[in-house]
């Protein structure tokens, strides 16, 4: 049986309630692998585990970082592997559980990645030598003349947020991945479910308060459920156009997700039981103890 167990699949296809419950049978502790979950504050909006469901299971990574802060791939890559390595020190087993595939390959594939940004290292540098740099690692159909979004997308590769896409897929620890899925029908009517329950936990009294502070940090303007309630407080949408665009852009994210991990993952896909999630538990444990 494996150490490392990797749980992924769609926004709110049932990811944390199996965790919580493979800890419980294996005696494991979790790794938070969502990109929004590292931060304090992003409670309602990012769905994030209450203290009550964690039924006393060990959680990491989450509730570490203000909302100003900058928390970059390369920064969980460091915290990660050092939480692995002190999870399996104390004889227990690892459980990553979330929907960033990039933060789980940084975390557990062969990627280099540097430490910071330096700005203005790239000012001695032409435009054809930026360009070539950005297409060591990934396609680049930037204009060659456009040297604000070259250097840009430079610094998103040198600080983590863009991984380079031909490298190898050599895992650096011996893992399985389980992805949960269910219909896509099924699917688009638990996200709609899932936003409007949002609202009845108190999300608009969640983002306003941030709003109210004037924090627009790079996680509150690219989250979902916050930078579309951010254009309602700016007065540039409805209330009822910030809820509709928080639901189409998570099917959206959802689709997006489903293509990360069958491309860049090799996942074993399992339908979830929402009659009787217990049995979907059961057919997991059953697949792990077998690996």
């Amino acid at each position: 049986m494996k150490d490392i167990i990797v749980i992924v699949g769609p926004t709110g296809v049932g990811k944390t309630k199996l965790s919580v419950e493979l800890a419980k049978n294996l005696n494991a502790e979790i790794i938070n692998a969502d990109s929004m979950q590292v931060y304090k504050d992003l409670n309602i909006g990012t769905a994030k585990i209450k203290e009550e469901e964690k039924e006393g299971i060990t959680h990491h990574l989450f509730d570490i970082k203000d909302v100003n802060e900058m928390y970059t791939i390369y920064d969980y890559q460091k915290d990660a592997r050092n939480k692995i390595k002190e999870i399996l020190n104390k004889g227990k087993k690892v459980i990553f559980v979330g929907g960033s595939g990039l933060y789980i390959k940084a975390a557990l594939y062969d990627y280099k990645l540097n430490d910071e940004i330096k700005k203005n290292e790239y000012d001695n540098l032409s435009n054809e030598e930026i360009k070539a740099r950005i297409e060591k690692v990934t396609t680049c159909d930037i204009h060659i003349n456009n040297r604000k979004r070259l250097v840009r997308m430079l610094q998103k590769i040198d600080n983590g947020d863009i991984i380079n896409e031909y490298t190898n897929n050599d895992k650096i620890y011996d893992f399985i991945t389980i992805g949960l899925t269910t219909s896509r029908d099924n699917l688009y009517n638990i996200i709609n479910t899932r936003v409007d329950k949002m609202f009845d936990d108190g999300l608009l009294n969640e983002v306003e308060n941030l709003y109210k502070q004037n924090i627009r940090s790079k996680a509150i303007m690219t989250g979902i459920g916050y930078k579309e309630l951010y254009d309602y407080f700016d007065k540039k949408v409805t209330l009822d156009d910030a809820i509709s665009n928080i639901k189409r852009n998570s099917r959206r994210y959802a689709k997006r997700q489903y293509t990360f991990f069958n491309n860049q993952m090799d996942v074993l896909w399992f339908n979830t039981n929402y009659e009787n999630f217990n049995q979907t538990v059961c057919e997991v444990l059953e697949k792990i103890k077998n690996s």
